[in-house]
């Protein structure tokens, strides 16, 4: 079966900068580390994506349309299909004493967030500060070695492809969690690591918010989900009871 749009898929794939040749982003581990960006907080694997879902550059998701399970495509992606132009209006000076607000200590190629903003100093000048708020790729072509390693069929697994997708949380197992589809509802019960995330309440919210969105979008069946959080009281056993 070849891919079409809003299939769920998984796939491998490998960026790097078409100028440079420079890899910016991988998943596998081998190429990571041999191009000096290995993070040890990372998974290396083929990630789940819906075609046509916007999870990776809206190019790239066309250009594996028609792939089969398998197969490899090397596509190239122009600065404008990519993260856009670089933009001048993105590059301003911040006073020295908003960075001395905030206890930090400035210098060059260094990364911070304003509002919302990533940003990359360039330059620290006495009082002055430059930042570049363009993302680290606008203006640059990009060129993508991408392998479709499956075509996700089963209800179920599609489910569990989106919460991998989006609830990053090492520690819940996906095996463990628990699909049941009723009557145009899908029921999802978490890896019981799940109710101990430390992430804030917004950010699970959201990712929530995410995994739903993708499910109702794009399995026709399903118009609602719910996501099922069970405390079950717990016996005490003869021995426990005994040591009191």
């Amino acid at each position: 079966m070849a891919v079409d749009n809003g299939d769920f898929v998984r796939v491998n794939f490998t960026g790097k900068i078409k100028e440079t040749d420079e890899v910016f982003d991988t998943t596998y581990d081998e190429i990571a580390q041999e191009a000096g960006i290995f993070d040890e907080n990372k998974t290396y694997k083929a990630i789940p994506i819906v075609v046509g879902g916007n999870h990776l550059l809206p190019a790239i998701e066309e250009a594996i349309k028609g792939l089969e399970a398998g197969e490899t495509k090397h596509v190239e992606v122009d600065s404008d299909n990519a993260f856009g132009p670089r933009d001048p209006k993105l590059i301003q000076l911040v006073p020295m004493k908003e960075f001395k607000k905030q206890g930090m200590n400035p210098f060059p190629g260094m990364r911070i967030t304003s509002e919302g903003a990533n940003g990359k100093i360039l330059t620290v000048n006495g009082g002055r500060v430059k930042v570049d708020f363009n993302h680290e790729l606008a203006g640059k072509d990009l060129i993508y070695d991408v392998e479709v390693t499956e075509i996700i069929d089963d209800e179920a697994e599609k489910i569990k492809s989106m919460i991998e997708l989006h609830y990053s949380n090492p520690n819940v197992d996906i095996d463990k969690t628990e699909i049941d589809i009723v009557d145009g509802v899908a029921n999802i019960k978490l890896d019981e690591m799940a109710k101990f995330d430390q992430q804030s309440y917004m950010d699970i919210t959201f990712a929530r918010f995410r995994i739903a969105k993708d499910i109702w979008d794009n399995i026709d069946e399903i118009t609602k989900v719910n996501f099922v959080d069970e405390f079950e009281k717990r016996e005490e056993s003869d021995d426990e009871e005994e040591d009191e």
